[in-house]
């Protein structure tokens, strides 16, 4: 292998082969001044919230009081700082939600407004004897299980200053002990991600922290949203309202927590995997049963069991809200059968055994007359979703006939922990549609339809214009119709999208629908989209989840898969490139090629007739990956070499696409508001 000359490949190697990481789904400084345009609650809104008021059981406290048992202290306005480096930004607070007191405003459905009053108790609380949760300072908790020398930590929050922020709190009240371990319930990044700030890599290969996950959980926490990434962060505003200001009329919670934390974002990978069904660790004096329940809430997750204190860990099972079989951010669809079925194996398994509940979102459930019940029903929700929606697409019901028909029986109805907060009954009902059936409904004339731009401009045209449309739209908004004033408006945006009369409109429809909806994340989506039909997307500065931690635990395959997500295919049209890869200190190699405007790698190999080739460490090419070094600066250190001709990395480099986090989503592209 000879070394190349630098500056022959300065100009070639320019490109970063890495850019477009996913962004965090975070909040940003302050969202355009849009209050003014805010309206208040329509009489159709104000009557349909009513009309929630009078369907349910609000005398029923009892959530209640089982959010605030074992209450011990608090931070002060749940207030966390943010990293140094971030200038005096706040990694999180609950200031911003003082408003949630009293009844609930006329422009909140009012079984939100209860939900999000439960989600506002944060601090520090006794679950049982030596057995701690942090609640409210993340959008999930920190578990502390009290060993006998140490501490076991179940779930460090998304960000190192939460969870630094939240230990620190149990250690003004509890004794200082070290942390012996730390336990990942499952592979999302808000029960992993703060793990650095209350351990170090110093602790962990040192053997004084054991570091415990299920099966596949390194797999699925840096490669579930890698490849789609960008679209999902994009989404993900939408899911948690991250532009929107806080209030009555913006954004009130999620239903499984606040929001989501901003802050830095580490990993720091499994010494110990759960691999079978049921495993037992004795952990410092404490017994722990895991049981792996795969492709669930996570594809790897798993629950725990605590025999000594009778406390059952449910994860995210079971919490104080119906879940998602499909998450509106974009996931792949859960499997709602396994899903009910592990929960019934943890009911017949510990449900006699448990006096406390416990989970990693929302707050505890304690003794056997609300355990077993509560227990049963969730077990049953997920159950009689798949169940009777199997039932009607076998009977030909297309996934939005689905989501009309069904209706929860009186008994899960009237049940708060299954309501729909965060997962609904209808995008529910349409996950199980999919998982079987797919995006086609067997109807010929869906099978190609116009895109939308097409479409909306000649619906529009054979309704008789833009004017006409929005005229009789304006007599459906005041009959409170607001479901299709959002659908036919979004159809003249795209037909026109300048025009302000649409935009105003459909974004008033939003707003409206927004100020009924049961669910934290159907409000924030109905919001975030009236948001941007006023006053455009919002651009700001964003993190990414791919930091170093992340980035040195992706496979490199993984890695070479994203980046053949990105090649534009009109631009390698007949174009045909090999590049060899060697990795001496992983004793990897691959072979990229492209051909056939498509690129595909393959490990264990190197190709003959290569047209170049590029010796380097796996850390090089992180950094090189995280723009702490270019390529030339490698090769000038000494630690790239190359083979070949190296411009033709560079016209490889120059077929990739870059991913932005703006692109439009209720308007089309290249639009204007």
């Amino acid at each position: 292998m000879t070394k190349g000359r630098p500056g022959r490949l300065a100009a070639a190697l320019a490109f970063f082969i890495f850019t477009g990481a996913p962004a965090m789904a975070q909040p940003a400084a302050t969202p355009p001044a849009a209050a003014a345009l805010q309206r208040d609650a329509e009489p159709a809104t104000r009557a349909a919230n009513e009309a929630v008021l009078r369907m349910l059981n609000f005398a029923d406290r009892a959530d209640f009081d089982s959010a605030r048992r074992g209450f011990i202290a608090a931070i002060p306005d749940g207030t966390i700082a943010g990293p140094a480096s971030a200038g005096g930004l706040t990694a999180w607070s609950m200031k911003p939600y003082d408003f949630l007191n009293g009844e609930a405003p006329p422009t909140v459905n009012p079984s939100l407004w209860r939900q999000a009053q439960l989600n506002n108790i944060h601090g520090l609380f006794k679950a049982a004897e030596r057995v701690y949760q942090l609640r409210g300072y993340d959008i999930s908790n920190m578990t502390v299980i009290e060993g006998d020398t140490g501490l076991i930590v179940i779930d460090p929050l998304l960000t190192t200053e939460t969870a630094k922020a939240a230990l620190d709190l149990y250690f003004a009240h509890r004794p200082r002990r070290p942390v012996v371990a730390v336990v990942y319930t499952h592979s999302h990044a808000d029960h992993f991600a703060g793990v650095k700030g209350i351990v170090t890599d110093e602790d962990v290969r040192a053997g004084r922290v054991a570091i415990i996950a299920p099966d596949k959980f390194m797999e699925y926490a840096v490669a579930e949203n890698l490849i789609a990434g960008n679209a999902m962060s994009r989404r993900a505003w939408y899911q948690f309202g991250s532009m929107i200001l806080p209030g009555p009329r913006g954004q009130v919670d999620t239903g499984l927590g606040r929001t989501v934390a901003r802050g830095s974002f580490t990993l720091i990978a499994p010494t110990d995997e759960i691999r079978q069904d049921y495993e037992t660790r004795r952990i410092d004096g404490v017994e722990i049963e895991f049981h792996l329940t795969p492709g669930t809430e996570a594809p790897a997750e798993m629950t725990l069991y605590f025999p000594q204190f009778r406390v059952l860990n449910m994860a995210e099972l079971t919490t104080g809200t119906m879940h998602n079989l499909y998450t509106i951010r974009g996931a792949e669809v859960r499997d709602a059968r396994a899903w009910s079925r592990y929960i019934a194996d943890s009911l017949e398994r510990y449900g006699e055994r448990t006096d406390v509940v416990i989970a990693q979102h929302n707050w505890p459930v304690w003794g056997a007359e609300r355990i077993q019940p509560y227990l049963r029903k969730h077990r049953d929700i997920y159950k009689f979703i798949h169940d009777q929606s199997v039932r009607l697409l076998n009977h030909g019901y297309t996934p939005a006939e689905i989501a009309e028909t069904l209706r929860m029986p009186a008994s899960l109805a009237s049940e708060w922990s299954v309501r729909g907060y965060y997962g609904t009954l209808s995008h529910n009902a349409k996950a199980i549609y999919q998982r079987y059936l797919g995006w086609y409904d067997a109807n010929p004339a869906n099978l190609q339809p116009l895109p939308p731009v097409e479409s909306a401009k000649k619906t529009i045209d054979y309704m008789g214009g833009a004017a006409a449309v929005i005229a009789r739209a304006r007599e459906d908004f005041k009959a409170g119709e607001y479901r299709w004033v959002a659908s036919i408006m979004n159809q003249v945006v795209f037909a026109e999208p300048g025009n302000r009369e649409a935009r105003e409109l459909g974004a008033a429809a939003l707003e409206q629908l927004g100020y009924q909806a049961e669910a934290g994340t159907w409000r924030n989506a109905y919001l975030m989209g009236a948001m941007e039909l006023r006053s455009g997307i919002m651009r700001r500065a964003g993190g990414s989840t791919v930091t170093a931690e992340m980035l040195s635990a992706i496979p490199l395959d993984l890695l070479f898969d994203y980046i053949a997500v990105r090649l534009n295919a009109e631009k390698a049209e007949a174009k045909r490139i090999v590049i060899n890869w060697t990795f001496p200190d992983t004793n990897q190699t691959f072979v990229l090629n492209l051909e056939n405007s498509t690129l595909t790698n393959r490990p264990g190999r190197l190709a003959s007739d290569a047209d170049c080739g590029f010796t380097l460490s796996r850390a090089t090419f992180d950094a090189i990956l995280l723009r702490q070094k270019t390529f030339p600066a490698a090769i000038a250190a000494g630690e790239v070499t190359f083979t070949g001709n190296p411009l033709k990395f560079g016209e490889l480099a120059a077929m990739l696409d870059e991913f932005s986090p703006f692109f439009p989503i209720v308007e089309p592209r290249g639009a204007t508001p």
